[in-house]
């Protein structure tokens, strides 16, 4: 058990403070799943268009629920020392509330690590294709709120981010 007082291991640097890849070749495979959020703020008029499919440039919840499942997929892309894993599911929801757009994710694997940055990719992305969507109209739209919210499977088993 490490002592609590020690400095946290940061398992992407190695000895030196350099930068590494983890090494999962002698892993098992497992069934892993990872949970994300974040939130889209809007302006009245935005949400109002979105409730009633008015904004010019289409299906808004549409593109960036597809968005959000293509990055999810494309993680190591994105992030140099992410694993090439195999998304095996992934489901974006999309729920719009009174100040803007609530994105859920869930990403699931039967890989040898975890999917929590395929989570966070898949919400933040959706984020990010309502955004682009939304700016002509409002500017003042912002990505906010993006978190991991819950992970099971694994080495360090379950975990779910307390009630703020």
């Amino acid at each position: 058990m490490p002592d609590p007082s020690d400095p946290p291991r940061l398992t992407h640097l190695d000895e030196t403070g350099a930068a590494r890849m983890v090494d999962v070749t002698a892993k098992s495979p497992t069934v892993r799943t990872a949970s994300a959020t974040a939130f889209v703020a809007c302006s009245p008029r935005i949400v109002a268009a979105l409730r009633d499919g008015s904004v010019p440039k289409g299906d808004v919840l549409a593109v960036a629920r597809v968005a959000g499942i293509a990055a999810a997929k494309r993680t190591p892309e994105l992030l140099p020392l992410a694993h090439v894993i195999g998304v095996h599911g992934c489901a974006v929801d999309l729920v719009i509330e009174e100040e803007g757009v609530r994105i859920s994710t869930t990403v699931r694997t039967a890989d040898r690590t975890g999917v929590e940055m395929e989570a966070l990719t898949a919400a933040t992305v959706a984020g990010l294709a309502i955004v682009d969507m939304v700016k002509g109209v409002d500017r003042g739209v912002s990505l906010r709120e993006a978190r991991v919210t819950a992970k099971s499977g694994g080495r360090s088993g379950d975990w779910v981010r307390p009630a703020d």
